[in-house]
């Protein structure tokens, strides 16, 4: 389990798969100076959401439990990632699909 931190503020434990995708898509964005809308759903004890405002000023630190450069990404989810996080909704922690060769 890997955790997101925003501003030393607001931390956020996602498991190291899913935060290896995101990082690819949050680093893309905020590379281009793009801020955008990040939202996720809380643990089931706290529930709801939680959104944050992502800007390339913003202190992020991401942290993984284990090496991020053994995971294999999944192309079409850092696409549908993208995708949201291009939409006026902004980035949402979606399941992952199916890879194109059928797998995940």
């Amino acid at each position: 389990m890997g955790t997101l931190t925003y501003d030393s503020t607001t931390t956020v434990d996602i498991d190291d798969r899913d935060l290896a995708h995101l990082q690819l898509v949050i680093v893309g964005k905020l590379r281009r100076k793009e801020c955008f809308l990040f939202t996720w759903e809380n643990a089931p004890a706290a529930g709801g959401t939680t959104s944050i405002w992502m800007h390339p000023a913003a202190n992020l630190t991401l942290s993984f439990s284990e090496s991020s450069r053994q995971l294999r990404i999944n192309r079409a989810w850092v696409e549908e990632l993208a995708v949201s996080a291009n939409s006026a909704r902004g980035l949402l922690l979606t399941p992952e699909p199916a890879d194109d060769d059928g797998s995940r």
